[in-house]
């Protein structure tokens, strides 16, 4: 017998877990100038590891190491990595607002993606939708195609990256589970970050006076009292986010549900207000209104047609 829907408490850790979510990603831009790159991504990574190591041991679940998949596997991972290093990245030098709308043009490119590799049928009111969402997109980036700053994109990497990694996952769930997808992407990030110190943690290739250049160049464990406990609880904050998140879609429906998951951008502009004074202009407000709208719309376009790919669970 199934058990029945509570979607007020689906909704409410769905918000929570999207207001942690943020609270993270305030975390990178308030200490990024006191660690590395992926010193930060290193220790984020290992502590989620350990945290999910212990909830396996309690829940008394069993942890399969192998994938059935492995070359889709270690792409899933690699975009994985590369991706959300372009979105740790963009905090160092864009509000959390704008940062978190461009990666919610994630949609889109999944849409296509499962168009070119899932064989997905898209109709016109969907190329419509995912038409207005890049509209939405452009509103937010206010190119300058004389002077344009081609770091603004980089949220956009990080969320095609992102697709690519979703749609590979929606490839692969049907025999590799979640916590072992997790546990892959987890030890993944931990040894292409350990050969990122190996070749580059000695800071020997920062030459730049760029804060954000700095960040990814500078020497690890330059400042350790300082950011690891910054670090270790942003290890902490993803595993609880990510329990809020999966346990949202356990207890609710998911057609409920996956539409707070826009509440990030709302956290995210009431987050970079208190903590950095950054307040959205009415043209980034204007591009939110129209990545939501298109984004919710694909989504009840999938449910209608039964295809899911877009409002998969995120692994972020």
């Amino acid at each position: 017998m199934s058990t029945p829907n509570n979607n007020p408490k689906g909704i409410l850790l769905i918000l929570s877990g999207m207001a942690l979510f943020s609270i993270q990603d305030s975390l990178i831009k308030y200490i990024f100038e006191e660690s590395a790159l992926y010193e930060l991504y290193f220790g984020r990574t290992l502590t989620a590891l350990i945290l999910l190591f212990v909830f396996l041991k309690i829940t008394s679940q069993k942890l399969v190491f192998k994938t059935h998949y492995p070359l889709l596997t270690c792409c899933r991972v690699i975009c994985f990595f590369f991706g959300f290093s372009f979105f740790y990245i963009s905090l160092t030098y864009m509000s959390l607002a704008m940062a978190n709308a461009l990666f919610f043009s994630s949609p889109f490119f999944i849409s296509v993606l499962a168009i070119i590799f899932l064989g997905e049928k898209v109709g016109i009111r969907r190329w419509i939708a995912i038409l207005v969402g890049f509209i939405g997109v452009y509103i937010v980036l206010n190119p300058d195609f004389e002077n344009f700053n081609y770091m603004k994109l980089a949220p956009v990497a990080c969320a095609l990256c992102y697709a690519i990694s979703m749609t590979i996952t929606k490839i692969t769930s049907d025999k590799d589970n979640v916590y072992s997808q997790m546990f892959h992407l987890y030890i993944g990030a931990i040894g292409i970050s350990i050969l990122f110190f190996i070749f580059t943690g000695k800071g020997q290739f920062n030459t730049f006076s760029d804060p954000t250049f700095q960040f990814i160049t500078r020497e690890w464990f330059t400042n350790p009292t300082y950011a690891w406990p910054y670090i270790v609880a942003m290890g902490f904050v993803a595993a609880v986010s990510f329990y809020c998140v999966f346990s949202a879609y356990s207890v609710a429906s998911p057609s409920v549900v996956s539409l707070f998951e826009y509440s990030l951008i709302i956290w995210a502009i009431i987050i970079g207000y208190v903590l950095f004074n950054d307040v959205p202009t009415i043209r980034t407000f204007v591009g939110v209104a129209l990545i939501i709208g298109a984004g919710v719309y694909i989504y009840l376009r999938e449910k209608v047609k039964d295809q899911m790919i877009v409002t998969d669970t995120p692994n972020r």
